[in-house]
């Protein structure tokens, strides 16, 4: 029998809350606002660490910009993970932008108008 939650997982769930706690907490930058941790991808060495982010409510190039930002600040998010979490080494850690909440919203908001075009259909039936 595999093992069903590999000690990798765990490390980057754990990583992701404190991540999230962190840059809410921490991060005073004016760029970094409503951010979003996906998720979070740890190298089976546990070397290095991919931070998917998102900014809630910012356009695309915001949320790139924001993921950015974080990049510059990774250092001093690692140093405040490593005061937090009980690992010999702490990843280095490698945001990126995630798109999938914006992809959400765009097929939440293509959804509401073909249900509203429906609507205006069966209303008025030429």
């Amino acid at each position: 029998m595999g093992n069903d939650f590999p000690r990798s997982r765990r490390v980057a769930d754990q990583i992701q809350r404190e991540l999230a706690e962190l840059i809410r907490d921490e991060v005073r930058d004016p760029r970094v606002r409503s951010v979003t941790v996906s998720e979070v991808d740890v190298t089976r060495d546990f070397s290095h660490a991919n931070v998917y982010v998102t900014g809630l409510g910012q356009s695309e190039a915001d949320s790139r910009l924001m993921a950015e930002v974080l990049n510059g600040a990774a250092g001093f998010l690692r140093k405040q993970l490593s005061r937090r979490l009980r690992l010999r080494t702490v990843p280095a850690l490698h945001f990126h932008y995630d798109p999938v909440f914006n992809q959400g919203a765009r097929l939440n908001e293509l959804i509401d108008r073909a249900v509203s075009d429906d609507d205006d259909r069966q209303r008025d039936p030429d």
